[in-house]
C-alpha cells in the first residue's frame, strides 16, 4: 500500500467492529450514511465529539457545522451541541488567526503548505481543553477537513491521536455531466437528469444540496451542467438564471457551474452570419455573452468546449485552429477569472488511417499557442473509454500546453449500470503509467500534476454517472466509482484499493469481515470486464449505437472507425491493430524510448499486445499458450470471475441491508449472464475466421454463431 494511506490504514485498523444490524436502504445516503455506530466505538466517539466550535460565520462554515452535527449526531446516536468556547471533547474549526485566538498553538506558517483548499485535523489542546481542530487557511478548507474528520469516524478509525494534514494536487476536480435540457443523460444509466430545467430557477429542491454535500466530501470543486454536445438554449438569459440558481445552492460547499459552450452559438443566438473565432464581431459576442454570464454568477467557472468532433462545429470549419477556437472564448471570460477546457477528443471520417492518432496530431502541434487560461481536456486513451486502453500519447508531449485528464465515471462500453466494474484500478493504472516523458518517473499523474512541465493550471474531469435513481448511480457499487474518481482528482497519486476500502467501510459497514471479500471482489471486478469483453488489448468490440453487448463481427456501418471490425483486424492468420511504422505508427506518438519498447512484440505488454500489434493466432505467449488459446483462456477467465463475484456476495448476506442486498445479487445475475453471452458471442466469431479447436478445458459455445449475430437490444438506456 502506498505510503499516503499508512497512517489511514494504522487508524482503521485499530477499532475494528462487530456486524452492526442491517436495516432497509436505498443507497440514497451513498457514503455519507452516518449510521450508529457499534459498541466501543461508540462509547469513544461520544467522549471525543461532544460539541462543535466554529467562530467563522460565512454559509460555508454553516455548512460544514450542519454536517459535523449531521454526522456525529447519528454516528453517536443523539445530537451534539454547539458551542462557543473550547469544552472537552470539542470540534473546534478555525482558520490560522481563529486558531490563535483559540489558544490552539498554531500559527500561519503552519499550514502556508496546504493552500486554499488544504486541511489538518490535529488531537490537541484549546485553552487548556482536549478537543480535535480543524484548521485551514479558508473556509472551503474547513469544509473539506470536516468531511474527511467524518469519514474517519464512520470508517472506525480511532480519533485519539490524530495529526493528518490534506492538500488537492489539482486545481479543477470537475465532474462533466452529458446531461440535456429535456433531461435525457448521453450515457446515462441512473434515470434522468438530476436538473430539472422546467421548475428551476423557481425551485431547488433537497437533492441538489445532496448532491453538493457528497461533491464536497470528496473533493470536487466544479460541475459542468450540460452536455459536451451542447445546444443553443443552454446559453440563452432563460437558461443562465436557472445555471444560476443551481450556483446559488453549490457554493457554499465550494463548487462552481461551468456550461458547455456550442461553438456556432454567436450565428445560432447572435445573429452573426459566422462564428469564425478571428471575426471581430464573433469575439464582441462571446465577451458580452460572458459578461453576461458573470452578471448572474459571478463565480462561473468558465466553459466546456466540444468542437469539430462527432459533428460538432468548430474552428476547423473556418480552417482556423483548435488554439483558435479556444482562445476567443479564452479572452471572453479571462476577466472574470474564468478558463477554458477545451476537450482534446476529435476525431473525423476524412481520416481513415488510425482513429488513435487524430488528437495527437490535431494537438501536438498547437502546443504552445493556447491562451493561458485554457487548459486541453485529453481522454485517458486514444479512442472512448474502452474496459483498457494504453495512456493516451498526449500526455508528456505538450509540455507548453496544461492538460487535464477526462476519466469515464459512468461505465459506457463497461455493462453501463448492471455490471459491477469497480473502476479505481482502471484510473490507478493510467495515472502510474510512465510517459518517459522527461526520463523515468515521468508518469501521467505527475504530468498533470505539473511536476514534469510546470503547468499553470492542472485539473481532472469525470463524465458523470449520476440520474435520479434513488441511488444516485444505477447501483450501489456504481457509486465507488464517483467516490474513486474524486479521491484520485484530489490526489492522482492514491491508491485504488484504499480508495474501495474506504468506500465499503463508510457504505456498508466497518466489520472487516464484510470489508476484506467486498474490497478484493472490487479490485478484481474491472480485469474480469476486460477479460470477457477485450482480452489482450481488444479494443471496441461492443455492438452498433447501445454499446452494450458483443458485436465484433460488425462491418457495415457509414464511417470505417464506427466498425468493431476496423479495431480487431481479424483474419485466418491472425488479430490485432498494427499500430507500428508498418501500420499505423500510431506508437511514434509515444515518447522514444517507450515507442521503441511498444514496438517490438516481445517487449509489449501482454495486456495490450492486440491495441499494438496484429499478430498470428499461433504466436507463443506468456503462458506457453497460442495467442488463440490465450484469448480463449481470458475470456474463461472473466467469465468465471463474475460467478465468483456471485458466490462471495451471497456470503455476505448477514453484513447488508436487504434491500441494497438484493438488488445487487439480481444485477451479478445479470452480469455473469451476459459475461458468458459476450465469450460465446466472441469466442464463435473468432473461430469462424481462424477455424481454430477451443483448448481441452474449454467449452464450446451453447449456440451458433447465427445465434449471437442476430441478438437485438433495442431501448437501451442512455441514447
Amino acid at each position: 500500500m502506498k505510503a499516503a494511506n499508512r497512517f489511514l490504514t494504522l487508524l482503521l485498523l485499530c477499532c475494528p467492529l462487530g456486524a452492526a444490524p442491517a436495516h432497509a436502504e436505498d443507497g440514497y445516503d451513498l457514503w455519507l450514511r452516518y449510521r450508529p455506530l457499534a459498541g466501543s466505538a461508540r462509547t469513544a466517539l461520544a467522549a471525543r465529539a461532544t460539541a462543535v466550535v466554529a467562530p467563522g460565520t460565512s454559509p460555508t462554515i454553516a455548512a460544514a457545522v450542519a454536517e459535523l452535527e449531521r454526522g456525529f449526531g447519528g454516528m453517536r446516536g443523539h445530537p451534539i451541541a454547539r458551542a462557543r468556547s473550547p469544552a472537552d471533547g470539542a470540534i473546534v474549526l478555525a482558520t490560522a488567526a481563529q486558531a490563535r485566538g483559540l489558544g490552539l498553538g498554531l500559527d500561519a506558517a503552519s499550514l502556508a503548505d496546504l493552500g486554499a483548499e488544504g486541511f489538518r485535523l490535529r488531537t490537541t489542546t484549546a485553552r487548556g481543553k482536549p478537543v480535535i481542530a480543524i484548521v485551514a487557511n479558508t473556509d472551503i478548507g474547513l469544509l473539506y477537513g470536516s468531511f474527511r474528520l467524518l469519514e474517519l469516524a464512520e470508517q472506525g478509525a480511532s480519533l485519539a491521536k490524530l495529526d493528518l494534514r490534506s492538500a488537492p494536487k489539482l486545481q479543477l476536480r470537475v465532474l462533466d455531466h452529458w446531461d440535456n435540457l429535456d433531461r435525457s443523460v448521453e450515457r446515462g444509466y441512473a434515470g434522468q437528469s438530476i436538473w430539472d430545467w422546467w421548475t428551476l430557477p423557481d425551485y431547488t429542491g433537497p437533492r441538489y444540496t445532496d448532491y453538493a454535500r457528497a461533491n464536497a466530501s470528496i473533493g470536487i470543486n466544479g460541475a459542468v451542467l450540460n452536455n459536451v454536445n451542447a445546444v443553443k438554449e443552454s446559453l440563452t438569459a432563460r437558461y443562465i438564471a436557472k445555471t444560476a440558481a443551481l450556483a446559488d445552492v453549490f457554493r457554499p460547499y465550494g463548487i462552481k457551474v461551468y456550461l458547455s459552450a456550442r461553438f456556432s452559438a454567436p450565428i445560432e443566438l447572435g445573429g452573426l452570419k459566422t462564428a469564425d473565432p478571428l471575426d471581430p464581431a464573433v469575439k464582441a459576442w462571446w465577451a458580452a455573452k460572458a459578461d453576461e454570464i458573470y452578471r448572474a454568477i459571478p463565480d462561473f467557472g468558465g466553459f466546456l468546449v466540444k468542437a469539430n468532433s462527432e459533428g460538432q462545429p468548430g474552428p476547423q470549419d473556418y480552417h482556423r485552429s483548435h488554439a483558435d477556437g479556444a482562445n476567443v472564448l479564452a479572452a471572453a471570460v479571462r476577466p472574470h477569472g474564468g478558463v477554458v477546457m477545451y476537450r482534446a477528443f476529435v476525431y473525423s471520417e476524412h481520416n481513415a488511417a488510425d482513429r488513435a492518432r487524430q488528437a495527437y496530431d490535431d494537438f501536438k502541434p498547437l502546443d504552445g499557442r493556447f491562451a493561458d487560461n485554457v487548459i486541453v481536456q485529453v481522454k485517458n486513451g486514444a479512442i472512448d473509454f474502452q474496459p483498457r486502453e494504453p495512456f493516451h500519447p498526449l500526455f508528456g508531449a505538450m509540455p507548453k500546453t496544461p492538460l487535464m485528464m477526462e476519466f469515464q465515471i459512468t461505465k459506457e462500453y463497461l455493462g453501463q449500470a448492471t455490471h459491477l466494474a469497480y473502476l479505481g484500478p482502471l484510473f490507478e493504472e493510467t495515472l502510474e503509467s510512465d510517459t518517459l516523458a522527461r526520463g523515468p518517473g515521468s508518469t501521467v499523474a505527475r504530468v498533470l500534476e505539473g511536476k514534469v512541465d510546470p503547468y499553470r493550471l492542472t485539473g481532472m474531469a469525470g463524465v458523470a454517472n449520476i440520474g435520479v435513481d434513488r441511488d444516485w448511480s444505477g447501483s450501489t457499487f456504481n457509486q465507488a466509482n464517483w467516490f474513486a474518481f474524486g479521491r484520485f482528482a484530489w490526489n492522482p497519486d492514491g491508491d485504488a484499493k484504499a480508495f474501495a476500502d474506504e468506500w465499503a467501510r463508510m457504505t456498508f459497514t466497518p466489520d472487516p469481515r464484510f470489508v476484506a471479500p467486498a474490497v478484493a471482489m472490487m479490485m478484481g471486478s474491472r480485469e474480469a470486464v476486460v477479460d470477457y469483453m477485450t482480452p489482450l488489448g481488444l479494443a471496441h468490440q461492443m455492438a452498433t449505437g447501445h454499446h452494450y453487448g458483443p458485436g465484433p463481427w460488425v462491418s457495415d456501418l457509414a464511417r470505417p472507425e464506427w466498425n468493431p471490425t476496423y479495431y480487431a483486424r481479424a483474419d485466418a492468420k491472425g488479430i490485432g491493430f498494427d499500430r507500428t511504422a508498418a501500420g499505423s505508427d500510431a506508437i511514434a506518438q509515444y515518447a522514444p524510448a517507450l515507442a521503441a519498447r511498444l514496438a517490438d512484440p516481445d517487449t509489449t505488454p501482454e495486456r495490450d499486445l492486440l491495441w499494438f500489434h496484429h499478430v498470428p493466432w499461433d504466436r507463443r505467449m506468456a503462458s506457453g499458450r497460442t495467442l488463440w488459446d490465450e484469448l480463449v483462456t481470458r475470456y474463461d477467465h472473466g467469465v468465471a470471475t463474475a460467478g465468483a463475484m456471485q458466490r462471495t456476495w451471497q456470503t455476505l448476506a448477514p453484513y447488508v441491508d436487504a434491500e441494497r442486498f438484493a438488488k445487487t445479487r439480481a444485477f451479478l445475475a445479470i452480469q455473469q449472464r451476459e459475461a458468458q453471452w459476450w465469450r460465446d458471442a466472441s469466442v464463435s466469431w473468432y473461430q469462424s475466421l481462424n477455424h481454430r479447436p477451443l483448448p481441452a478445458d474449454s467449452p464450446a459455445p451453447a449456440h451458433p454463431l447465427a445465434f449471437y449475430r442476430a441478438i437485438d437490444v433495442p431501448f437501451a438506456p442512455g441514447h
